[in-house]
Parts: C-alpha cells; structure tokens; sequence
C-alpha cells in the first residue's frame, strides 16, 4: 500500500537531518506508558499527513499496512541503520488512532511543528495527549463523523488502610478504598468510598459496572515493601485482570487541598455552592474520608480546571455497588457480555450485540451500562419489564418509534459539548432542530400506545411524556432561533448558512454579492454577444479555482477571441480556453472581496447562534437521557418478539425469598446462530432442596452452555428484559460469580491454576446467600487428587456455609457423593446415547443428546468425543489402551493408599494371619484320622480341594471373633474379595 504520492512522498524522505537528532532527545516513555503511541503533525505543500519514527514506526507499518515494505531510513541514506519512519495519510492516521485508544487500549502523543519552523521542520512540541479513559484532546479529530459508541471512563485510586482489629493478621486487615471517576462524554465526576477486602473484589465490581478503562494510582516506592506497595501490587493484577491501562501518578497529586475550589469551578449551579459557604455541607462527597484525594488527582490529570469550557458545566454523583448486581471480570467474559476488546461486539456474539436493536448511539452506551449495572431493585425492575411488555403488545407503535423517530435523533451529549466547547458548527445547530421538530410527532405517538392497563398508561405518562412535553416546551423558543436565524431553503441543499437578513451587516454584504453576480452576468451577455456566440452553449461563465470567475470557450471556439485586444486570455487547458475582460475581472474581484467579508461577518454570527444554543445545552442532555431510555426499551420489546422462540415476562420475586424455575430455557446467544436448532432446558434450583447443583456429563456435550444461559437469563431479566423461556420465576441475586476458563491468563504470566485459585478466593470471599455462582471445570490445572480435593472443599465450603446458588459442572464423578452428605446438593447430568456398533464389537457409538436430567453420568466419553474430532486411528487405540491400564492402575493405588493403621494393630494383625495360615498348613501336610479304636492313623494320599476348602473354612470359624477384632485384618480380606 503506498502512504505518499509525487512531492509528498518526497518530502517525507528528505527531511531536515536534525530531526533525527531532536528525535534521539526526546524524553523516553516512562514504564508505565510503554503503551504510547507518538505521532508527528506534519504539512507537505498539497495534504497535511502524520508520520511515526523508532518502533512506533515499526508498529504502524506491521498493524497497519502489515508489510515492513512501506518503511523508510532517516540519516543514514535510507539505509536499515538510520530512524525508522513512516508516514500516513490523515484518513489513515484518524482509523489508527481510534482504534489504537479504543480497542488496542494505547495512549497517544500527538506532536506538532514549533512556532516559526520553515519548510524543512526540525523540531517539534506536544500538542495532544490522549488515553483510553481520556479522549477529551482528541474527540473532534476522531469522532467528526462518528458517534462515540462506547463512553471511556478514567478513575483514580486512594487505598488506606482501616485500623487493624485486634487479634487480626495483617494479611486480614481490609482496605478503605476512595475512587473517583469521569465521564468525560457527558461532563460528570462521581465518587464512591467503600471498605474492601485484600482481594479489592469489590474494587472490581466497580470497574465492570462502570467499564472503566484507565486508571490513575499513585507510584510506589522503590523498595516495594511497604503495606501500600504490596495493596497497590494486588490492586495492578486486578486492574490487567479487567484489562484496564494503569497510568502512575506522584503520590503528592493525590492530596486534596485545592479540591474544594475545583470543583466550586467546575460544577454546575445546582451542585456548586458559593465560594463562601461551607462546600462539605453542600457537596457532600467531599465528605468521604477517601474519595477527596482521588477526586483531586482525576480533576488534575484531565486538567478540567484549565479549560474555561468547563467551568460550571460539570456535575458529581455519588456511586452506591449496593444500587446494582455486583459482577467480576470472570462473569463479564462467562457470560460474554460485551466485546472483551472494548467495542460493542459484533452482532449475536455477545448479549450486546444480540440486544442492541438500539437506533440511537446513545441508547447503545445506555444499553452497555444497563447489562453491567442489573438492578437489584425489585420495583425498578417490574417497571423496565412493564413498559418492554407495552411496546411488545403494540408492535406497530414500537416500529413507528424505532424507524420514524429514534432513527433520526443525533447524540445529544456530545453536540452539547461541542455547543460548550465553542466548536460546534451550524450543522450540528441543525440536527437539534430537526430533533426537535421530531419532538411533536414522537409525542403524539407515545399518547396513542394501545395500553392494555392503566399501570401502563400511567408508567408511559411518567417516564416518558411528562418529560418530553416539558422539553418540547423549552425547546420551542430554540426552534424558533433556527429558524429566524438560519436560511431554511438552503438546508434542503445541505447548505449550512445564515439568513441574510438576520444581520443588517449581512444583508449589505449580500446585496453586495447580489450586485457583483448581476454584473458578471450582464458582462457574460455582453462577451456573448460581441463574440455573436450562443449564451451557456458555448461561452460559459465558471468560478476557476485557479483563475477566479472567468469564461470559457473550446478550443475550436477559441478562435473568436483571437485579435481581440480587450480579452485577456488566461490559460489552456484540455477542456478549453480561459480569458477574460478589464469589467469581468473588475466584477469577479468585487464577488471575491465580498464573499470573504460575507463569510467572516457569517463566521461571528456563527459563534453567537452556537453560544445561544449552548444555553439550552441542560435541557438537550435530559431530553438525551429519556431517549436512550426509550430508545433501549423498544429493543428489548424488539428482540423479545423476534427472537426464534419469543421471549416471555419473568416473575421475579425478592431477594432471598423464591426459587429459580426456568422452563425451557435457552441461551439467547446460541439459538440465533446460523443452523442451529437449539435444544431447550428446564431448570429448577429449589432454596434449601436443589440449590447446589452438580453438573456431569461428556465434554460437547452442553453442560457450559447449561450453566451459563442460567446467568444470562437471570442478568437479562434483572436489566430489565424479558427472558428466552416458556416460563421464568427469578429471584433477585445480588452477584453473579463465575469461574469459566482459563482466558488469556498465559499471556500476562499467570498459570492457568492461579487464575482458577484467584478467581474462586474471590467467590468465597465475595459471595453470600443471595448469590448466584457459576463454576466450570473447577481443579483441572494440578493434579487429580489435588484438583478432586480443592474442588469438593470449595463445593462442600459454597453448600454448607454460604448457601448461595450454584451450578457446578465438573468430570469428577467423585464430586457427586456429596449429595449424600448435603440435601441440599442435586446431581445432574447432561444425556448422551450410547449404542454398540456390532453385536461382537465392544466399540460404541456415542449421540449428544444436549438434555439435562436428575442423577449423575455413569460412564466417561472423552475417548468416544476424540474419535467424533477424527482423531487418527491409532491414536485412538492407544488411548483407549493407556485408559485400561490407569483404571488397573487405580484400583492398585487405591489398595496402597488405604488409611495407615497404628502400628500395633498392624503387628497383632500380622499374627493373626500367620497363626490362621499355619493352622491351616499343618492341617494339609498332615492329615489324621482317628480309627474306631481310638488310634490316629495317618493318611496316606492327599486331601482333595473340596476337603481343603472346607479345612480353610473351619479355620476362619475358629480365628472369626480375633478376624472380626482387628481392622487390618478386615482392610486385607476387603482387598482381597474386591
């Protein structure tokens, strides 16, 4: 792929030597910002380009052009040894960037010539910096015709450590945790101060709820062992297990004694108090014993109080965990909720892609919220299933709604903050306005739902109309700026421009515009008719980019002007022949110098209707609120109508209080794959009788899919959906915790066992009664025993202490015995029909029936699953022969591993034993009889094995009581008989 063409290209090879040598000083990336991507601003004389140099280069040419072809050498002769460089296009550099901040979670340096450079550009000074948590700096540059899908959100970290109790370990001692958080699209602060345990699960609840993105922690020492060191360690392995970019800040940012006056700038009117009164009495956060600190190093790290758009614009809330479900990383990627990269994931892979019927941009980030937040309250959640339920029974208001109105409704938040930022353009002035044009319609619409109830009726009345009617009538007066500003005629031709008449300074210049096109066309008529030439046929009056306004004649024609001295031929080119005359170009000239005063005198004007806009900025983010609201709403009652099967309203019931009753239950996900016929399941986890469930089954053969379509289920109905069931009764859990897979853990350095070990301490730690816990194939990173034994502990630990929900599949069969100790605990297994392939044959078939049924699976089919993966033949035969032998070899392991017996109990059984076989010897070297006379007589021929046996039995009837006695005498004879 070539990047530059002609002079371009050959201005991006020859620059100034000293580059490189600025290049070589540049201040290196400091460790925690290896991930920074710099890139260089530069002008060449027809198009402006980006270029990158060292390994950034190396990185653009191999992720972007995936050839190292397109590299080029400074300093050395555009030999390898010299500065690797590359250049890109603007377009090209923009598709990077956003996809190195959005998906590939680097941060960007963007550099620009210093004041006064010649043409020939040396040195260079940062102009722009961004991360994935702060794209503030370069919003405009990336998203100019692109709605941001996904919000970034930055935060910042302050630990302290609570008092120790008395008699606790260190390793104990919980954490008070103060974050603070940024929403930079919609310009809010929040805060939330919680106390956490050494696992900072709850930390982590935060970040999936909020899907942060970066995060700012203060530096540690250079020791690394002090307690806050080892708390800020714990806190990085969280922060690289949710895939969040760690950026350190200096400890002294984290101090709080300017945030007060901060944030008296920052706020809007309704959170801000006077400069005089008491701020922590009327912002109550900064009340919090740790939140202050972190507030203070988020506000300076975005420099919010620098820029001047900024000021009173802001606004702070308070982020409770108790609000929502609580989720961890692992349920994130269990469930697969979103696109681990960061995007919103493509369409029916994960639950956002499958539920996103959303129109709007807004009601997609609303949405990506709304599945990371479940509502834990029971009333909030009936009144979302409520109003699916409405929009589900009128389809045809749903389709008005989604195709006439959501369609067309822009993404308030962010043209509000170009409104702010004084960058807004008459376009986006415009898209208000045909929203708000929209309002009326919408309105109408939402008053003529065919409600079935009044508690319908009454739900639509307020969450929706009560507020769009306030807002339709505040934006009245907007609609009335636009148009009284705005020349509506010319927006039919996509021409953004201000009604003359608006300004008097204007109409002069117009009628001035007027007055010079009359004159160029009363000369064209002129030229026309002394040049006795047809009017536009031939002789064509056109605005040359080069020559201004001129005419035009072909080259045949051009013979008409020839010994004319009063025309003054300009130029040829392939289509023809410019010239004009001294009152043409006296006109043209008269055009030019009024359209640049028009276009400057237009440009203030601009900025006045932009700032009149500006003010109705908090009025436009509200009504943005209520239309992502509606905008999600009428997705769910979209899918739950066109799903393969319709989805159905769950009952839910309060935390702790019912059952879990699924009826034919699917994953949602999987049923609208291409050729899948899915098969359905019931399941019914029953408090105190069924509500530890063991899974066993053959591999493929649906116990994940089982497990996790049960958190799905119960995640979708608590956002507010219907669910993919005939019928549903849900309790509300207050977390759902998984342990699925082991993911890229390799790859950071973590061994697929820790990550299981790291993933279930937080499930015991984080879990309680009302929970509702997934385990996957728990103990398959160690060994057998080891595994066996941590994963019945953990089962037996989960059933008898915490009495939470759980699905626990797993191929210990072992693990099933434990429902002989809990009666609470039921096995389940996935069917699989096995039939034989021939009647001499021991070789069986195997069909994966995908069913789910009460008891546990009798049999291991991971041989019989290879050979559906064609496995070679003869690998097959030497794992069926390998898995003989093992089986041979554990019934031996299991005889030498017996329990070990006190050494005297050992010793009198060794006694017996030999006391019982020389009895029983002495009785067959020598055998007697006694005659009728009372003589023994011995016998000469041997006792046949029917006499021997009977010989052994009166033994053992004689030493029976002593054999009965002694344990090992009775594990020995077990042995044996087994």
């Amino acid at each position: 792929m070539s990047l530059m063409y002609g002079k371009e290209k050959d201005e991006a090879e020859n620059l100034d030597p000293g580059f490189t040598s600025f290049f070589g000083k540049l201040p290196p990336k400091s460790p925690e910002t290896t991930g920074t991507i710099r890139l260089f601003f530069r002008h060449a004389s027809n198009e402006d380009y980006y270029s990158a140099h060292g390994p950034d280069a190396l990185y653009v040419a191999q992720h972007v052009f995936h050839t190292n072809s397109v590299l080029k050498y400074l300093g050395s002769g555009g030999k390898s040894a010299g500065l690797p460089s590359v250049t890109l296009r603007p377009t090209v550099a923009t598709s990077f960037l956003r996809e190195a901040l959005t998906v590939k979670q680097l941060k960007v340096e963007i550099w620009v010539p210093e004041a006064g450079s010649g043409k020939k550009v040396s040195k260079f000074k940062l102009d722009k910096e961004a991360s994935p948590g702060n794209l503030q700096a370069v919003e405009d540059l990336l998203f100019v015709t692109n709605d941001i899908f996904s919000a970034p959100m930055v935060m910042a970290v302050k630990i302290a450590n609570t008092p120790t109790v008395p008699g606790a370990t260190s390793k104990a001692r919980n954490k008070t945790v103060g974050i603070a958080f940024a929403d930079t699209s919609i310009r809010q602060l929040g805060v939330a101060d919680f106390v956490d345990n050494d696992s900072f699960s709850n930390t982590e609840t935060l970040i999936v709820q909020l899907g942060v993105k970066e995060a700012l922690i203060p530096t540690g020492t250079a020791s690394g062992t002090t307690d806050r060191d080892f708390d800020l360690r714990k806190l990085k392995d969280v922060l690289d297990r949710c895939g969040v970019v760690v950026t350190e800040r200096k400890p002294s940012e984290f101090m709080t004694k300017s945030i007060e006056d901060d944030l008296t700038r920052l706020l809007a009117s309704k959170n801000a108090p006077a400069m005089t009164a008491d701020t922590s009495t009327t912002i109550p956060q900064l009340s919090f014993p740790t939140a202050p600190a972190a507030l203070s190093a988020l506000v300076g790290y975005l420099s919010l109080v620098s820029d001047s758009s900024n000021h009173g614009a802001w606004s702070i809330r308070t982020h409770d965990l108790g609000q929502y479900m609580r989720l961890d990383a692992s349920a994130l990627r269990a469930l697969n909720l979103v696109d681990v990269g960061g995007g919103i994931g493509m369409k029916n892979t994960t639950l956002l892609g499958l539920l996103n019927k959303c129109k709007t941009a807004q009601g997609t980030r609303m949405l990506g919220s709304w599945l990371k937040q479940p509502l834990v309250n029971r009333h909030e959640i009936l009144k979302r299933q409520d109003l699916v339920e409405t929009f589900v029974e009128d389809s045809n208001a749903r389709r008005t709604l989604q195709d006439d109105f959501m369609k067309l409704m822009p993404d308030m938040h962010r043209i509000c903050k170009r409104f702010q930022k004084g960058v807004a353009s008459l376009e986006d002035v415009v898209r208000v306005y045909q929203a708000v044009l929209k309002l009326a319609g919408l309105i109408e619409t939402l008053k003529h739902i065919d409600t079935k109830t009044d508690r319908s009726k009454e739900l639509i009345q307020e969450t929706y109309l009560v507020h769009l009617e306030e807002y339709a009538t505040s934006l009245d007066k907007y609609a009335e700026m636009v148009e009284q500003t705005l020349d509506l005629e010319e927006l039919e031709r996509r021409n953004y421009v201000i009604r003359p008449d608006y300004d008097a300074r204007l109409q002069k210049l117009a009628n001035e515009l007027h007055r010079a096109r009359d004159g160029l066309d009363a000369e064209h008529r002129e030229v026309a008719n002394d040049l006795n030439l047809d009017l536009d046929k031939k002789l064509h009056l056109e605005n040359s980019t080069q020559y201004g306004y001129c005419l035009r004649l072909t080259k045949n024609d051009a013979r008409a002007i020839q010994n004319k001295r009063n025309y003054i031929e300009l130029g040829t080119i392939k289509s023809g022949v410019y010239f004009t005359n001294k009152k043409l170009k006296a006109h043209a000239q008269a055009h030019q110098e009024a359209t640049q005063e028009y276009s400057k005198t237009q440009a203030q004007l601009v900025k006045e209707v932009v700032s009149i806009a500006a003010t109705y900025a908090p009025v436009l983010e509200a009504l943005n609120d209520v239309l992502a609201h509606l905008d999600i709403i009428l997705s769910f009652a979209h899918i739950a109508v066109n799903a393969p099967e319709a989805y159905v309203k769950p009952t839910i019931v309060e935390k702790g209080s019912g059952d879990l009753i699924l009826k034919e239950a699917r994953h949602p996900c999987l049923e609208v794959q291409d050729d899948m016929s899915f098969i359905p399941n019931d399941v019914e986890m029953i408090k105190d009788d069924s509500e530890f469930q063991i899974i066993t089954g053959p591999n493929m053969g649906g116990k994940s899919t089982y497990i996790r379509q049960v958190g799905v289920i119960a995640l979708m109905a608590q956002a507010g959906s219907f669910v993919p069931c005939s019928e549903a009764q849900i309790p509300i859990f207050d977390s759902i915790l998984c342990r699925v897979g082991a993911g890229d853990s390799q790859l950071k350095g973590i061994s697929t066992f820790m990550a299981e070990m790291l993933e279930t301490a937080t499930i015991i730690k984080s879990a309680t009664k009302d929970s509702l816990i997934i385990i996957d194939e728990l103990g398959r990173g160690t060994s057998t025993y080891d595994g066996f034994g941590l994963a019945w502990a953990i089962s037996e630990k989960i059933a008898s202490e915490i009495h939470a929900f759980c699905l626990f599949a797993t191929h210990f069969h072992e693990l099933t015995a434990l429902d002989q100790e809990l009666k609470h605990v039921k096995n389940l297994h996935v069917v699989a029909h096995v039939t034989e392939s021939n009647e001499t044959s021991k070789e069986r078939d195997i069909t994966l029936l995908y069913k789910v049924q009460p008891g546990v699976s009798d049999q291991s089919f991971g041989i019989h699953v290879a050979e559906m993966a064609n496995f070679p033949e003869s690998v097959v035969r030497l794992a069926k022969r390998k898995a003989d032998e093992l089986e041979d070899f554990n019934v031996e392991q299991t005889s030498s591993q017996e329990a070990e017996l006190p050494p005297e109990v050992t010793e009198a059984g060794l006694q017996i034993i030999e006391q019982l076989l020389s009895r029983w010897s002495a009785r067959m070297t020598a055998p007697m009889v006694i005659d009728d006379e009372g003589e023994d007589v011995v016998m000469s021929d041997d006792l046949s094995p029917q006499a021997q046996l009977e010989e052994l039995k009166a033994c053992f009837a004689e030493f029976q009581p002593r054999i009965d006695g002694n344990q090992y005498v009775q594990q020995l004879l077990s042995s044996l008989m087994g």
